[in-house]
């Protein structure tokens, strides 16, 4: 059995699949995305192409104006394919780091548990965003682009909701693009934390997705929630790779120019 992990630019590809964005458009090696300004890669700029990019000072100055004349906040997502020397060359522009996040994968038949308890939806219900504003600050523009995202998807979403002692405890959002299938938004209620439900949506998760014809089962938790990253590694998971955010700084140097 082969048990090499997709690669980097598969898990980026099915990622930025899972998590849409209403405007998108291409310059070289990147890709510009924009929505309300909420989750981090629907509102990011990500390299697909780790080639050297001789053209790369224009191109950034082209993409700080198109993001300044938008009036949206520019950042920048680094992975592993951000073409050679992009890191330095937006430090030295003013640019700062912010928020290193784990890529985590495992073969979807070694976590996958139907439970009857759980429920797969085909949108954000107000049971399911209720749970998620229990393990992450809400704010508008992301709570807006949660319940927005059902309809912009180009690939199977599916929200869950676990119910424990008849109250939605735990929530996770799936999406399957081919092999791979994303979790997402995996939040359990204070008052039901420490009792494995956690490991029960996941498996229940997983198994849907596994019907729907998925063989992985990836997700991205900040590498500093180290309680977050034990639940799934207890579970099989395995680091794939890190990625971090570069962002404007309010009167750095970066500027847009030629």
């Amino acid at each position: 059995m082969d048990n090499r992990l997709p690669s980097v630019a598969a898990l980026e590809r099915a990622a930025l699949t899972a998590i849409p964005a209403p405007r998108i458009a291409f310059d070289g090696p990147f890709v510009l995305r924009a929505f309300r300004g909420g989750t981090g890669r629907a509102n990011a700029v990500s390299a697909l192409d780790p080639a050297p990019d001789p053209d790369m000072p224009a191109r950034i100055a082209r993409i700080e104006a198109l993001y300044a004349a938008q009036g949206i906040p520019l950042r920048f997502r680094s992975t592993p394919l951000d073409p050679a020397g992009l890191d330095p060359f937006l430090r030295d522009r003013g640019y700062s780091e912010k928020d290193e996040t784990v890529i985590l994968a495992s073969a979807i038949d070694a976590i996958a548990r139907p439970d009857p308890a759980v429920t797969v939806l085909d949108a954000p219900s107000a049971g399911w965003m209720a749970v998620i504003a229990t393990a992450e600050y809400q704010t508008e523009a992301r709570r807006a682009e949660k319940l927005e995202s059902a309809p912009l998807l180009l690939a199977k979403g599916g929200w869950l909701l676990l119910r424990e002692d008849g109250v939605d405890a735990a929530s996770a959002a799936l999406v399957v693009d081919g092999d791979l299938a994303g979790a997402f938004d995996l939040a359990v209620r204070p008052e039901f934390r420490r009792r494995g439900l956690a490991r029960r949506i996941l498996g229940a998760g997983a198994a849907w997705a596994a019907a729907q014809g998925a063989r992985w089962l990836y997700a991205q938790v900040a590498a500093a929630n180290t309680a977050s990253r034990a639940t799934f590694e207890r579970l099989g998971f395995r680091e794939a790779y890190r990625y971090r955010y570069l962002e404007q700084i309010a009167g750095g140097r970066n500027r847009p120019e030629a």
